[in-house]
């Protein structure tokens, strides 16, 4: 019997591979407690409720809290409170803390207090830690299993202020020429080893307002059934079935051909906790905003940590990732360039793999399906090429891209790329013909059953549809934000507008979504070239594909006529109309256009206004932008500008998302900037442009790409769905082992 939908053949294919499910499980005595955690009333309330023999174990630096933190706690729950120093080593001891460290120094002190934890055992309590017992492997084993083990995770500013208070003398590693900043930045490791849980604590928090948030996060971990998603199509607000974070990572498209979305939207930032991501570095800031937004059965916190910090590392050319640089007047740029590829795309797809490989069944194997303008290609086969051995040898890339519409340089970057289960090829069509031959191939239950049973392989995709790809580019709009307070461009709550250059809303979307978490955007621009769908869209209210040829342009990467994303902007201007979506869709699918009523359209042009750019205004743009400031821009970034200067009322700031380094589009960049006689080698092109221009300067990831890429020889399809289906088909058989 042949799936009906792409969806079944993933489930049929899961049960043939025998998988239980991608999320993580807690220990096996946290899965048997939690169902009596809390009653089905308000838990919060400070009434007792069922506890169940689980405990919560509060751990954190010294001065975090800990102590009155879990008196709170134990009150509202109704539980015993235990309270390491006060409870188990003063007890044992005999002796006041203090005075045992004076006697034993620190290395023997932080055995004992191991050694007494070991012996201490209890149930259904609030255990408030030391400092240091994180620092003992062996106690921490001991501990770990019977609870929830909650970080209070404090600023290191406000420690210090209430260890002077305190006037503590009992720290361990406290002695002369050892600072306590110091002291707080070393043990912050061990606090990040042990923790299920994080509780970002604001600036002034008080005891109660801590208890609040512990309580909170206790609860959505133990609740993880709120935190799912539905497609943008969905009629009646689910999807018949609950599907979670893992779930929609490795599906990609929703079975109905929506996208997903999280169905109780975006979690909310207080002021005080974005206040305390001002100073954090971006992958610190990536990883909080992260942690609320995944559940943590679906990644646990130690494991995103360790992704996120190897996402944006040593691969990124500048240590802020993304910094935010003053432009002119009220405008500053957001520098999205300084990965791998030299591309917006890399903030993503840097992270992106790592989330879907964690996720994936162990005993299937994945073709990643990909239809890119220019940039998303040579991002996707780098992202997915820094996964592991083992990861890569049950995940395959395939990327499809327009022959003719891309730059020479970002052409070379795809095809000279042959790491791994990995390949590119071009089609004699546009973006829009790849792409749609992608979601074909999703809907297409003959084709999806075929390579599930015959090469037990599954299909998905690393687009923007993909829930994981559009997520991480909330970070960087929250953390644009957070650098111009810090730098102070502006007071926190002051608003600012953001300019997009955009063709698939993508990008446009991920700001909204910032918008939602509580960063104070205004207005999201969103500037189209001469292609301009988005544009005459959000100003018309006017979807018409209808006598429309996309045509070629200096900024490529957003040379698309349908634009995916726009399906999540509806479904969120709509408040939730999926029935709504479904049709307008649908109606664009059959007729090529769409209207959307008048009520809907002064819904969308309250958070967006949108406008386009002539070839001739993008590069006389870069050119007068130079020649004022010394910056240079590549074409997207140009576009932006232009658009930026026309419609921003320069009433707040304006940041404009530089999506891409000038030196992948350098033959339009040189011609602006008036060289003569411009070299026809794209290597020669970036030497050129190196050896003039000061600011930003040369990529060296993409010099030395180019350098080293030998001229390679790819495969050309015609524009027919078949030939491109029997493309997948060869890279299944080229990447996997056939199941006999």
């Amino acid at each position: 019997m042949i799936p009906t939908s792409h969806c079944q053949v993933i489930k049929m294919f899961m049960k043939a591979c025998m998988w239980r499910g991608t999320r993580h499980t807690p220990q096996p005595s946290l899965r048997l407690h939690w169902g009596c955690l809390f009653t089905s009333r308000s838990w919060q309330s400070n009434k007792a409720s069922v506890v169940g023999d689980l405990n919560i174990i509060l751990m954190g630096p010294p001065g975090a809290g800990k102590t009155s933190v879990g008196r709170v706690l134990a009150n509202k729950l109704r539980r015993p409170v235990f309270d390491v120093d006060d409870n188990i080593l003063e007890v044992t001891w005999k002796m006041p803390v203090a005075d045992k460290l004076a006697q034993v120094g620190g290395k023997r002190f932080l055995e004992e207090e191991g050694e007494a934890l070991c012996n201490f055992s209890t149930t259904g309590s609030v255990i408030s830690l030391t400092g240091s017992n994180p620092l003992h492997p062996r106690s921490m084993q001991h501990l770990k299993p019977t609870g929830l083990v909650v970080y209070l995770d404090v600023d290191s500013q406000d420690i210090l202020q209430r260890l002077s208070t305190m006037k503590v003398k009992r720290i361990v590693g406290q002695e002369e020429g050892v600072s306590m900043r110091h002291i707080l930045q070393y043990r912050k490791q061990f606090y990040e080893k042990w923790l299920d849980i994080r509780v970002l604590c604001g600036t002034g928090d008080t005891v109660e307002e801590v208890a609040e948030k512990v309580l909170q996060a206790v609860e959505r971990y133990h609740n993880s059934e709120s935190e799912t998603y539905i497609s943008t199509r969905s009629h009646d607000g689910s999807t018949g079935n609950l599907k979670h974070f893992s779930d929609v990572v490795v599906e990609g498209l929703a079975p109905d051909g929506g996208l997903y979305i999280p169905q109780k939207g975006f979690p909310k930032l207080e002021v005080r906790e974005w206040l305390r991501l001002t100073d954090m570095s971006y992958p610190e800031r990536a990883l909080a905003i992260l942690e609320r937004c995944i559940h943590p059965l679906d990644i646990p916190a130690t494991e995103l940590r360790r992704m996120v910090f190897k996402a944006y590392g040593a691969n990124f050319s500048s240590e802020e990732v993304a910094p935010v640089k003053h432009l002119v007047r009220n405008q500053f740029v957001q520098e999205l360039f300084h990965g791998p590829t030299a591309s917006f795309k890399d903030l993503a797809l840097q992270l992106m793999p790592r989330l879907f490989a964690y996720c994936l069944p162990q005993m299937c194997n994945y073709l990643i399906l990909v239809a890119t303008s220019g940039d998303t290609g040579s991002a996707v086969l780098s992202g997915f090429g820094g996964l592991s051995d083992g990861d890569r040898q049950r995940t395959g890339v395939l990327v499809f891209f327009p022959e003719v519409g891309v730059s020479e340089i970002q052409k070379l970057q795809m095809t000279g790329y042959s790491e791994g289960n990995a390949r590119a090829v071009s089609a004699l069509a546009d973006f829009d013909f790849c792409q749609r031959s992608i979601k074909t191939m999703f809907g297409d239950a003959n084709l999806t059953g075929h390579l599930a049973v015959e090469y037990g392989t599954m299909l998905t995709t690393a687009n923007s549809i993909n829930w994981a790809r559009l997520l991480p580019q909330v970070v960087y709009h929250s953390s644009a934000y957070l650098d111009l307070y810090r730098d102070g461009a502006i007071k926190f709550g002051e608003p600012i507008d953001v300019c997009i250059p955009t063709g698939n809303f993508g990008n446009a979307m991920s700001a909204l979504y910032a918008k939602q978490m509580g960063i104070p955007i205004r207005k999201i621009i969103c500037a189209s070239n001469h292609n301009r769908i988005v544009s005459d869209f959000i100003n018309t209210g006017e979807y018409d594909l209808r006598d429309r040829p996309l045509m070629v342009s200096s900024s490529p990467a957003i040379d698309i006529l349908k634009s995916s994303n726009l399906e999540r902007f509806l479904y969120h201007v709509s408040e939730g109309d999926g029935h709504l979506v479904r049709e307008l869709f649908t109606r664009l699918e059959r007729d090529g256009r769409f209207k959307v009523p008048e009520g809907l359209l002064r819904g969308i042009q309250e958070d967006v206004l949108a406008g386009w750019c002539s070839e001739d205004d993008c590069l006389g743009a870069i050119r007068d932008v130079h020649r004022e400031t010394g910056y240079v821009m590549d074409t997207h970034t140009a576009v932006a500008k232009v658009v930026a200067d026309r419609l921003q009322d320069r009433l707040c700031p304006v940041v404009i998302c530089s999506t891409a380094h000038y030196g992948k589009f350098a033959p339009a960049v040189l011609e602006a900037l008036q060289f003569r006689n411009i070299p026809k080698a794209p290597l020669e092109q970036l030497e050129e442009l190196g050896s003039v221009v000061l600011r930003p300067q040369m990529h060296t990831d993409l010099l030395r790409s180019l350098r080293e890429s030998r001229s390679q020889t790819h495969t050309v399809c015609q524009a027919d769905f078949t030939v491109l289906v029997d493309e997948v088909e060869t890279m299944i058989q080229d990447s996997f082992l056939k199941v006999l």
